[in-house]
């Protein structure tokens, strides 16, 4: 069964969602994101994405108190990323609460540090992210392209120890115009053992089932519910 992860995006404390990654496309759903994820934990859903935008665009950890609030004001199993660039910056987000960390530049730009974090916290606790613009991944809060292909990044990083990997496709997210399947798809089909979470473009529920088809192991969903296309509870019967 596809496990069903919200999302929570955080620009100022808030909880807010972007268009294809711009900052000036910007909304904000709630002014407190403890009441987006008691809403979430309230109607069964298990799993938390909390996306630090500020740190990802600063590169430093920016939005810890609200994951410390989240953590400790639910039993939701948070991951949490965006601007974890230290040794120190991965501790305090799990000292704050987080179950994983997710990790997308570092591992792009500095893969010793990644695979030394992979090491020492294990498989289960660092969730590598890969953020791709055509088949080359994007950084730094996508905001910096690279010429490093998704595909034999993530065949290369499954066999140094990855398990789990979390993909959004720039040119879906937050447009609620479909997921990446075609991606997802070869993806699955050239590491079938690798626990794929999809991200990006989910804007009704058969977007979902399509993905569990494909073998998904998660699916992220953010705006589709912000915006009234997705019940949650109707996710939460999906969980």
């Amino acid at each position: 069964m596809i496990e069903i992860i919200p999302a929570i995006d955080l620009i100022d404390g808030k909880c807010v969602r972007l268009a294809q990654g711009d900052f000036a496309r910007k909304k904000v759903y709630h002014e407190n994101p403890l009441e987006a994820a008691k809403m979430f934990e309230n109607e069964g859903l298990r799993r938390l994405h909390i996306v630090d935008l500020d740190g990802a665009k600063r590169g430093k950890v920016t939005n810890l108190k609200v994951l410390e609030t989240i953590a400790a004001n639910t039993n939701l199993t948070i991951d949490f990323g965006g601007g974890i660039k230290t040794d120190e910056d991965v501790k305090a987000v799990f000292d704050a609460g987080a179950k994983m960390a997710s990790i997308g530049s570092v591992a792009v730009k500095e893969p010793e540090k990644f695979f030394a974090w992979l090491e020492k916290y294990g498989s289960e606790k660092i969730l590598l992210g890969a953020d791709v613009k055509g088949k080359n991944l994007a950084i730094n809060g996508w905001q910096t392209e690279t010429k490093v292909e998704i595909l034999p990044f993530l065949k290369e990083y499954f066999a140094k120890g990855v398990t789990h990997a979390f993909v959004t496709d720039i040119s879906k997210d937050g447009l609620l115009q479909g997921s990446a399947n075609e991606l997802y798809a070869e993806i699955l089909r050239e590491i079938p053992a690798l626990k794929l979470i999809a991200s990006g473009g989910v804007s009704k529920i058969e977007d979902i089932h399509e993905l569990e088809k494909i073998g998904c192991a998660g699916v992220i969903v953010g705006k589709a519910i912000y915006e009234g296309r997705i019940r949650i509870d109707e996710l939460g019967m999906m969980n």
